[in-house]
């Protein structure tokens, strides 16, 4: 048994070691970046005042916002992910939210199309070969990176068109999940209210983010457009509807489940429990090469007389 075990125990040993190997050295450069295959859809809701342009008051309305987010997995690469973001900005009337073209209960719409860095999640605009319409982008846009830490990281604006400062708050607990809180703020940014019609833009953002993964988990905002001459056209707050986060946050464990398993968990199993196949092992093989010596050095007994 042990001509058997000491050598399976030596081997396992070795397997161990390089898995461990494996899972500190390889393991994070391939697990630490954004997949190439992503659909997600965000919804959110609040409350919002939109200019009646027959009155010119604000007139508050219930609303609801959806943000579908896919990859475009044909034009990305090994090292830059390719996106497609359709959102909009409804009334809610009570009934199924979705993005009515053409409704007048439509506040906002917009596609955007754009590309990150698969590990820093920052903008990139040349790597790929985007549609000649897609607009530059600065920044990250809807992650941070993996391992985010507590400072200041360029952060899309899209109203504006340019990357504005997304600087760390706090880390506050998310049912259960420690996020990282980082501010958003535009004051008074001029921007166009629509074709031709020129005015500000006022917001404050707050982003919670999963800092293992770099998930958005939450995001609210308190935005207001007003005219050139004061008058306000836009007063709308939103953040991520309850069942929202709680879909964030168990889909994010997953991940963050995933991770663990790959980048902490391999390497502990593999060189602890490698090491320990190796000493069993080379003790197994050492004991029995004593054995078999101390059977060969045994002699004959002489029978009396002789």
């Amino acid at each position: 048994m042990r001509k058997i075990l000491g050598p399976v125990l030596l081997g396992l040993g070795g397997f161990l070691l390089i898995a461990g190997l494996l899972g500190l050295v390889w393991a994070p450069g391939v697990v630490k970046k954004t997949p190439l295959q992503v659909e997600t859809v965000t919804y959110l809701d609040g409350e919002a005042g939109k200019i009646d342009t027959s009155t010119g008051d604000l007139v508050e309305n219930p609303i609801y916002a959806i943000s579908d987010t896919r990859t475009d997995t044909e034009l990305s690469t090994d090292d830059t992910v390719a996106w497609v973001s359709s959102s909009c900005v409804m009334i809610d009337r009570g009934e199924e939210p979705e993005c009515v073209d053409g409704s007048e209960d439509m506040i906002t719409a917009s596609v955007d199309v754009f590309a990150s860095d698969r590990v820093t999640a920052l903008a990139d605009n040349e790597s790929l070969d985007l549609p000649a319409d897609a607009v530059p982008h600065e920044g990250l846009i809807n992650k941070f990176p993996f391992d985010t830490e507590k400072k200041t990281y360029p952060y899309w604006d899209g109203t504006t068109g340019q990357a504005v400062e997304a600087v760390y708050d706090r880390t506050e607990d998310l049912q259960g999940t420690e996020t990282y809180v980082f501010t958003v703020n535009v004051d008074e940014a001029p921007i166009d209210i629509a074709e031709g019609t020129p005015g500000t833009y006022t917001t404050a953002k707050e982003i919670y983010v999963e800092p293992q993964t770099g998930a958005i988990l939450n995001q609210t905002e308190d935005q207001q457009r007003y005219l050139e001459n004061g008058t306000p056209v836009l007063d709308l707050q939103l953040a991520f509807t309850e069942d929202q986060i709680t879909q964030s946050l168990d889909d994010n464990a997953g991940d963050r489940l995933l991770l663990d398993a790959l980048t902490v968990w391999l390497p502990i199993v593999g060189f602890v429990g490698g090491a320990l196949a190796l000493v069993a092992g080379f003790l197994l093989m050492r004991g029995g090469k004593r054995s078999g010596n101390g059977h060969a050095r045994q002699r004959k007994p002489v029978p009396a007389g002789r």
